[in-house]
């Protein structure tokens, strides 16, 4: 079974849970938190700011089950 890209899907739950393509992008995710600097996301519209924001939420809630797989599964 192939997957199918998330086109116009922001919310990284719903990504992984339907079973969606997704890049991973948790080693990001992970060197932005552990930095614990401020960051301004400074990109073009449909860029993928509400993704990351929505990923930064689910990494903050502990919702394990998401990261499960991704190089960066959460502690």
């Amino acid at each position: 079974m192939s997957k199918i890209y998330p086109i116009g899907i922001q919310n990284f739950e719903k990504i992984r849970r339907d079973g969606y393509f997704y890049i991973d992008k948790t080693a990001l995710v992970y060197q932005m938190v552990k930095t614990g600097s401020y960051f301004f996301l400074n990109r073009p519209r449909r860029f993928g700011k509400s993704l990351l924001v929505s990923t930064l939420e689910a990494y903050f809630e502990g919702k394990r089950e998401l990261f499960e797989g991704q190089k960066y599964a959460v502690n």
